[in-house]
């Protein structure tokens, strides 16, 4: 009876040691193939924190240079930014006012050299608003040295009408020259002058060994100036080289 009653209590019990024993065993298993991974782990963390070490000063040492630009970037007061507005734009007025004064200045030398042109053009204008009239009268004065050489010393001698008529002619001629001499118009006298090709203007050439070649003997007609500029050229006769 005891056999029997304890052999299925006694067969369940080996039963559940056998399966203690495999749990047991199935549990150790694990912690000794655990154990080479957990130093595989431990490997790899010390080349992490060594690498993480040896990335830290290159990212420090490039944080540097943004902090200090970030320092030297420091936006500046209203008020240190209200003066160099204020700095700007009075050195944007002094530029200003050096280009306002050249520029004024050349407006008053240009006004001036205006002021003396103009005052020359005027002065020209008056010098020689008489020009055309003058010559017009040039024609009168030669009609009166005509009638004067016209007339022949004996003549003058034994006629005393022809006389006095021959003075008042020249005496005409003489008022007449007067006046125009008031207004600038001189007569040229080249007698015994060098040939000046400016005032004079030559007509013939007479061979004379007592005077020096070149040098006017003779007056066919008289010239005038106006102002000092020639209103009409004197027409000479000269006095001819040997070697012309």
């Amino acid at each position: 009876m005891y056999r029997t009653v304890l052999s299925p209590i006694t067969r369940a019990a080996v039963a559940r040691n056998a399966r203690n024993v495999s749990n047991s065993l199935r549990v150790v298993r694990p912690v000794a193939i655990a154990a080479p991974r957990m130093m595989t782990v431990r490997f790899a963390s010390s080349e992490a924190k060594n690498s993480e070490s040896n990335e830290t000063p290159a990212e420090e040492t490039k944080e540097t240079p943004a902090s200090e630009s970030a320092e030297s970037e420091t936006p500046l007061s209203p008020e240190a930014q209200e003066i160099n507005e204020l700095k700007e734009k009075l050195d944007a007025k002094d530029k200003e006012l050096a280009n306002m004064k050249n520029h004024y200045a050349r407006a008053i030398a240009d006004f001036r050299n205006l002021q003396d042109t103009t005052k020359k053009e005027i002065q020209k204008a008056k010098d020689f608003a008489l020009q055309k009239f003058a010559k017009d009268l040039l024609e009168s004065l030669d009609n009166f040295s005509l009638a004067l050489e016209s007339v022949k010393e004996e003549t003058l001698k034994t006629n005393d009408d022809v006389k006095s008529l021959y003075e008042g002619v020249n005496m005409t001629r003489n008022v007449f020259e007067k006046t125009l001499s008031k207004h600038g118009i001189e007569k040229i006298d080249p007698i015994g002058q060098p040939f000046d090709p400016n005032q004079h203007e030559a007509t013939f050439q007479v061979p004379q060994p007592d005077k020096e070649p070149g040098t006017v003997f003779h007056v066919q007609q008289h010239g005038y100036t106006l102002n000092s500029r020639v209103l009409r050229p004197a027409k000479v006769g000269l006095v001819k080289g040997e070697d012309n």
